[in-house]
C-alpha cells in the first residue's frame, strides 16, 4: 500500500469514527431534549449553566473518536473496539430515558452501566495505546460528575 492510500485510508477511518461517535448521542437527542420539564426542576447550585454541555460534550466526542481511531490503527476491530460501540450504545440510550422518559432513577441505573463501560474501554485502550486511553480521562471524568448530578436530580426531585 503506498502512503498516499495509507493516508487516505487513514482519514477516511479517522472521518467514521468521528460520525460514528457523534451520529449516536445526536440521534438520540431526537427523543428527548432538555425543555420545560428539565427548566422546573430542582437543582443543585453546582449545576452546571446549560450552555457548557454542548462544548463539553462537543470535545468528549472528537477525543473519543481520535481514541478509537488510534485503536484501530493498531488493534483493527478487536475487543477494545467492541467494547468502544458498547459505551457508545450506552451513552446514547442515556438522554432518551433522562429527558424523553423523565425517568431519573431509570436514567441513574443506566450511567452507572455506562460508567463501568467506560472504564472498560479505557483500559481497553490503555493496553493497546496509552495516549488513546489517556483521551478516554475526561470522559470518564465527565461522566463521573454526570453520575453525581443525575443522582442528586433525582433526589432533589423525588
Amino acid at each position: 500500500m503506498s502512503a498516499s492510500t495509507s493516508s487516505s485510508r487513514n482519514a477516511l477511518a479517522l472521518g467514521g469514527f468521528l460520525v460514528v461517535t457523534f451520529c449516536a448521542p445526536a440521534l438520540s437527542a431526537f427523543i428527548g431534549m432538555p425543555g420545560p420539564w428539565y427548566a422546573a426542576l430542582n437543582k443543585p447550585t453546582w449545576n452546571p449553566p446549560p450552555w457548557l454541555f454542548g462544548p463539553a460534550w462537543t470535545l468528549l466526542y472528537t477525543l473519543m473518536a481520535v481514541a478509537a481511531w488510534m485503536v484501530w490503527k493498531r488493534a483493527g476491530f478487536a475487543k477494545p473496539l467492541k467494547l468502544y460501540f458498547v459505551q457508545l450504545a450506552l451513552n446514547a440510550a442515556w438522554t432518551p430515558i433522562f429527558f424523553g422518559a423523565h425517568e431519573m432513577g431509570w436514567a441513574l441505573v443506566e450511567i452507572l452501566a455506562l460508567w463501568i463501560a467506560i472504564l472498560m474501554t479505557l483500559r481497553a485502550f490503555w493496553a493497546v495505546s496509552r495516549p488513546a486511553g489517556m483521551l478516554l480521562v475526561p470522559y470518564l471524568a465527565w461522566v463521573s460528575f454526570a453520575s453525581v448530578l443525575n443522582f442528586t436530580l433525582w433526589r432533589l426531585n423525588s
